[in-house]
């Protein structure tokens, strides 16, 4: 998650972009993806030694599999979304891990921040305007959820007030 509140007046007041959070950076996965490869062929060629040859066809497999499951995994990670508030707007901009975007508008005058926590552990962040509700950052934990529920609770007052610095 990133946060800009920086700009001028004319420019954007708040702007975020909320990304989803991966564990593994990418030098760490062509070492894991080493790692494995590495496994792999040590324990097929003492299975090949040992006469059980088509072993090395499923560690193959293995490999593959778990390659194919990483990539998928990173390309998913592509999907984010970008707050903007305004004095005059408030946008949301969904991007799927495809390119594909969604944007929504909101007043900022008339949109509310609604953050809820369940008891076990789940938690929402939404945007209540005109008695609808638009959930967004679904892929942030809680804890982050209601930091940024703070924060685009602070900048939409800054923006009803027309007060961005």
């Amino acid at each position: 998650m990133t946060e800009d509140s920086t700009a001028t007046q004319e420019e954007r007041a708040f702007r975020a972009v909320l990304h989803q959070h991966r564990s593994l950076p990418p030098e760490g996965f062509v070492a894991l993806m080493v790692f494995i490869c590495f496994v792999s062929i040590a324990t097929s060629v003492a299975f090949f030694v040992i006469g059980a040859w088509p072993v090395l066809g499923f560690y193959g497999l293995d490999v593959l599999a778990i390659y194919v499951a990483f990539k998928l995994n990173y390309r998913a990670a592509k999907a984010h979304e970008v707050i903007e508030v305004t004095p005059e707007v408030l946008k949301i901009t969904q991007v799927a891990a495809t390119g594909k975007s969604r944007t929504f508008d909101f007043n900022p005058y008339w949109a509310r921040v609604r953050f809820s926590e369940w008891p076990d552990g789940r938690a929402f962040l939404k945007i209540a305007s005109h008695g609808k509700e638009f959930e967004f950052g679904t892929f942030l934990n809680p804890d982050e959820k209601k930091d940024f529920a703070k924060a685009l609770e602070n900048a939409l007052s800054l923006a009803r007030a027309g007060s961005f610095a």
